[in-house]
């Protein structure tokens, strides 16, 4: 699936975005908004302590890794070695549903969620560039 521009993300002032903290449901709406796009990922779910989530202006942005929950068939165990190292993108539309937008290259960049236009560089700088420590 290719991303979804995300219109003037990339200009959005630092003052406007800040960081949220994520409750089950958006972590839940998330996921099942990457199982729409990849229906073959049945049994994911976001990797404890790397899961991203704020906003610039009114729109919301999150970026997490998955993992395979119990129950995962050979297929998703195989597809998840590849996919699970890169930081999916999403955004959320005005009726709070998520959409994905994009994924990190691999190997990722330098700059890593920083490098990803479809979230805003404000955004980005605020989540020090999706950097877990």
């Amino acid at each position: 699936m290719s991303p979804t521009p995300a219109g003037t993300a990339a200009s959005a002032d630092r003052s406007s975005c800040h960081n949220l903290t994520a409750p089950n449901a958006v972590k839940a709406a998330v996921t099942a908004a990457y199982q729409r796009s990849f229906p073959r990922f049945a049994h994911i779910q976001p990797v404890p302590g790397q899961f991203f989530y704020g906003q610039c202006g009114g729109v919301r942005y999150a970026a997490t890794r998955f993992e395979s929950t119990p129950g995962a068939t050979y297929e998703e165990l195989v597809s998840m070695q590849d996919e699970g190292g890169a930081t999916k993108y999403f955004r959320s539309t005005s009726a709070g549903n998520w959409s994905y937008v994009a994924s990190d290259g691999f190997p990722r960049g330098p700059q890593g969620c920083g490098d990803v236009p479809q979230i805003p560089v404000a955004l980005a700088a605020v989540w020090r560039n999706c950097s877990v420590m």
